[in-house]
């Protein structure tokens, strides 16, 4: 009986800028990045590379890209939440947080 083992390979990237050991191409891309960010009026570039065999569709890429990123945004939409709460705390009730300041 002949055994069947899926294969598989993903490796997943995301780049904020170019390496130490980038080439002069990727420099320059990378500072084309972010003179858009400067022009843009502030943002943040990311690169993200993405590898995986077999291939999938660019549109199954996309999906996935589109729900890690929606669950970026509820992330931090909880960590706004949570330093707004602390902040009105702090100024409400400062004797609770006078330890930190000692």
């Amino acid at each position: 009986m002949k055994v069947y083992k899926p294969e598989w390979r993903c490796t997943f990237n995301v780049n904020e800028g170019a390496e130490e050991s980038a080439s002069w191409k990727e420099r320059v891309a990378w500072r084309l990045r972010g003179f858009a960010d400067k022009l843009d009026g502030g943002g943040r570039t990311l690169k993200i590379d993405c590898n995986v065999t077999p291939e999938v569709s660019r549109e199954d890429m996309d999906i996935c890209l589109g729900k890690g990123f929606e669950v970026t945004q509820g992330l931090l939409t909880q960590f706004a939440h949570q330093a707004a709460c602390e902040h009105v705390m702090r100024d409400a009730k400062s004797e609770l947080f006078e330890e930190e300041r000692e």
